[in-house]
């Protein structure tokens, strides 16, 4: 296949989504017209990935501006009202809110007719995608560096094209790497419960050519200890102004075993996924799923539709955070758009953030 991979396509009066809980089975397109149903398909899972998030929320605001169906009102106070609804979908992503506020600052104050104020939001949602394509490209010409001609990955969950505007941040760097002629093989850890490694991950890098092998998340420890792995790369759904991380439940784990083992611990995300407002990891809201999606493994029925098949007994106790921390100290650099910081990061992640990029 060669065209680019990306997870969303505005078409001017939609959104459509690539539905991600279908893959790698089948590829079905959704379309969205409101925040409402954008903000329905982000809590679903349908689009996930903490810049896609963002970017398919823009898109949501600038859709629910052009909707000439609803009772007279205070245009302005529906736009924030469905920004408070798609801020809500998924709490721990910090690109939502990231995104959501800069639509928000073109209504304080935007002169103009409800009209001439949409078209505005939509060309802002088109610019926060476009950039975040961009900057995923810049990632990966900084991060392919890190890497010799010749390395084998480990990565977690989906931080690929699938979950960014398009190219991917950790994956962004696997694929420059390739492009640049170096010789790059990755191990995508399955990531339970929702198995973004074994569906997204896989079938990405697949689909692009790259070598992939698939392992379940408690294999890690044993290659790690084989000597299997040069590098650690994931993504990041929020980044602390300290340097904390939040990721994919699990990270965490690989990052203590690739300190264990002298590995490098790569963090690849856009400077939006940055919060400054968040000292450390431990003002992280980590977001709590359902229980079911633990005992219940995702398939496809044989009329291509998601299902689920039980797995464990019924009343069985269940926890399940979909993140946790990974401490700045298992760190060993953060991959932005901006430049390769390195601990200190507080002084740095602040100097990146001020940088007019």
């Amino acid at each position: 296949m060669d065209r680019p991979l990306a997870p969303l396509v505005w078409r001017s009066d939609h959104l459509a989504l690539l539905d991600q809980r279908l893959l790698p089975h089948r590829e079905v397109w959704l379309t969205v017209r409101n925040a409402a149903e954008t903000a329905e398909r982000i809590a679903t899972m349908a689009v996930r990935g903490a810049p896609a998030i963002g970017i398919a929320a823009a898109y949501g605001l600038a859709l629910e501006a052009r909707r000439t169906d609803l009772p007279p009102g205070s245009f302005r106070d529906r736009l924030h009202d469905a920004a408070a609804t798609l801020r809500a979908s998924r709490p721990t992503a910090v690109n939502l809110g990231w995104a959501l506020d800069r639509m928000l600052a073109l209504l304080e104050p935007a002169a103009g007719e409800p009209s001439s104020i949409a078209r505005r939001l939509e060309q802002e949602a088109i610019r926060i995608h476009e950039e975040d394509v961009a900057a995923n490209r810049r990632i990966g010409a900084l991060g392919r560096d890190l890497l010799g001609d010749t390395a084998t990955i480990l990565t977690h969950c989906n931080a690929g094209a699938l979950a960014t505007g398009g190219y991917g941040t950790a994956l962004g760097i696997v694929r420059a790497a390739v492009e640049s002629g170096r010789k790059i093989a990755v191990f995508a850890g399955e990531t339970r419960p929702w198995l973004q490694g074994a569906r997204l991950t896989a079938w990405e890098l697949a689909r692009d050519g790259i070598a992939v092998t698939l392992i379940t998340d408690g294999m890690a420890g044993h290659f790690f200890r084989e000597g299997t792995f040069d590098a650690v790369i994931v993504g990041a759904d929020r980044i602390a102004a300290n340097g904390d991380t939040a990721n994919k439940i699990g990270t965490y784990t690989l990052a203590v075993l690739a300190s264990r083992h002298g590995i490098p611990f790569y963090v690849a995300a856009p400077i939006s996924t940055v919060d400054l407002a968040t000292p450390s990891g431990d003002a992280i809201a980590i977001e709590e799923r359902s229980g079911d999606e633990v005992v219940e493994a995702t398939g496809v029925n044989e009329r291509g539709e998601p299902a689920r098949v039980r797995l464990a007994p019924a009343g069985v106790a269940v926890r399940h955070p979909a993140f946790d921390v990974t401490p700045a100290e298992l760190i060993s650099a953060i991959i932005t758009e901006r430049g390769i910081i390195r601990a200190p990061f507080g002084e740095a992640l602040r100097r990146a953030v001020a940088s007019p990029g």
